[in-house]
């Protein structure tokens, strides 16, 4: 069997007739951009940004935020006209294996790892930092001991601690992880109240911080190109063009979540107006308020604050240090923050966990990942397993670094939608469409393009990390994954 055969549109619509009966269309417009505020505004906004101003792009990090913006939209509007296409529920993989073959699947669905399961490790990361905080700031206890909320790549801003492992990180997703496998939901209420709560604490910050702005603090608004080196030994392009494309790249996180409203092309009343409109406009509201954000953040803080003291739970650093007189918004963004990263962490490793089951169900990764719990009907195995994995990556591995992993890993996949809407343009026209990418090939074209240019803001080290993790997927794919497929090897079913 060829790695490029597809999977038959009569088989995914035989699996999706064993479980549902299909979808109501029952989400407008507004409906979808609501969705999509609640989705993105996570932890990239509270963590990231402060990363990319200390590490890239200084008071520029804003023009950063505005071409991830454009990359997003651009692969948007092709992720929306494939998940249209096909007519049933499904993540990128599974209606790429419909569309583009198997093996193009495979990557796409060995991709959904970075952003999901590594995603719930730098949330996980950002969770335990603004843990302390909370010990600190708000019930006024001692902090956990650095040694034991850092990674052993990570030492002390001076020089004399090192880390062991990031305890809190682990727990919480150790926590979140059991209560998957329990099958415990979060409510729409409680979700809703979160979505509310969230994006009132990012209005606030702009409001009552706009009258902190030291001038200073955006001069030079554009850097001068030079190198920096953080305190993990990595090199970094900072200011000039070259800092804001990896500006770019490292806010990208921020944005991650976005594709749920293409996801939802299902269930909309009427797409073809409404996913345009869903995907753009929460990507609009989003952005403005992302910029407006990074604004006040660099602007009350200098940049040598954010490689500094305010490395860590950066936004409630610079309310304490900036902001005299605001410690309450402090412990209510502290605490408003803990409940967000819980929420996100929790989707995250629910996404994961359902990318494993698909993929197992069709032979691609051991069977032992589609089995389900007697009790709870949950895919229990597969959510021990993303534990340890991603337990591992939020003990061991510093958030810098798996932040841009999730990033670049994320962005490589919206290369591939682009790419896959122009392929299946050509090899099958008839295939009935709800919603249809405008000026195609000019539309996914760019989308390539821009998010090519913030993989490659990304830098080396990071272009080495995607290539590697490739590379594992390449090995797993070829020693197991063929040889075991349902489509090539029905008998093995």
């Amino acid at each position: 069997m060829s790695i490029f055969t597809k999977k038959p549109m009569h088989l995914l619509l035989e699996e999706a007739g064993e479980s549902s009966k299909g979808l109501k269309r029952t989400l407008s417009a507004g409906s979808l951009v609501a969705l999509g505020i609640g989705a993105i505004i996570g932890a990239g906004l509270f963590v990231r940004t402060a990363a990319a101003a200390a590490q890239n792009a200084g008071p520029s990090v804003t023009i950063g935020f505005i071409i991830a913006a454009i990359g997003c939209a651009l692969a948007g509007l092709c992720y929306a006209e494939l998940s249209s296409s096909i007519p049933i529920s499904g993540s990128a993989y599974t209606y790429t294996y419909a569309t583009m073959g198997e093996f193009m699947a495979w990557i796409i669905g060995w991709d959904l790892v970075l952003e999901y399961a590594v995603g719930a490790a730098t949330v996980g990361i950002a969770w335990s930092e603004y843990l302390n905080k909370l010990l600190v700031e708000v019930l006024h206890t001692s902090p956990i001991p650095y040694e034991w909320c850092h990674s052993p790549f990570q030492t002390h801003a001076e020089g004399t601690v090192s880390g062991i492992m990031n305890l809190p990180a682990l727990f919480i997703v150790s926590l979140l992880s059991l209560l998957l496998i329990k099958g415990t939901s979060e409510s729409a209420f409680v979700n809703g109240v979160i979505v509310i709560t969230k994006v009132a604490i990012v209005i606030l910050i702009i409001v009552l911080g706009w009258g902190f702005i030291n001038a200073q603090n955006h001069v030079p608004y554009i850097p001068e190109p030079t190198k920096y080196i953080d305190n993990a030994g990595i090199s970094h392009n900072y200011g000039g063009i070259m800092g804001i494309l990896g500006a770019a790249g490292t806010v990208f996180f921020a944005f991650i979540g976005f594709d749920a409203v293409s996801t939802a092309a299902q269930e909309t009343k009427n797409p073809k107006t409404a996913m345009p409109i869903g995907i753009l406009g929460s990507l609009a509201v989003c952005t403005v308020l992302y910029i407006l954000f990074a604004h006040v953040l660099t602007g009350i803080a200098p940049v040598e604050f954010f490689r500094t003291k305010g490395g860590e739970a950066s936004v409630v650093s610079a309310i304490i240090d900036y902001m005299p007189g605001y410690g309450w918004l402090a412990k209510l963004v502290t605490i408003a923050i803990l409940a967000g990263f819980s929420s996100v962490i929790l989707v995250m490793l629910l996404g994961q966990s359902r990318v494993f089951y698909s993929m197992s169900k069709d032979g691609l990764l051991p069977k032992v990942f589609s089995e389900l719990h007697p009790k709870f009907k949950t895919p229990y195995k597969a959510n021990l397993f993303i534990l340890i994995l991603v337990g591992l990556f939020a003990a061991f591995i510093p958030g810098d670094i798996v932040g841009d992993m999730t990033s670049i890993g994320t962005l490589f996949a919206f290369m591939l939608v682009c790419i896959a809407v122009i392929i299946l343009r050509k090899t099958d026209p008839e295939l009935p469409r709800e919603f249809k990418t405008p000026w195609v090939p000019v539309v996914p074209i760019l989308g390539v393009l821009v998010c090519g240019a913030m993989i490659f803001g990304l830098g080396w080290t990071n272009w080495l990390r995607l290539f590697g993790w490739l590379a594992i997927g390449f090995v797993i794919y070829f020693a197991y994954s063929r040889k075991n497929s349902h489509l090539g090897n029905p008998d093995k079913k």
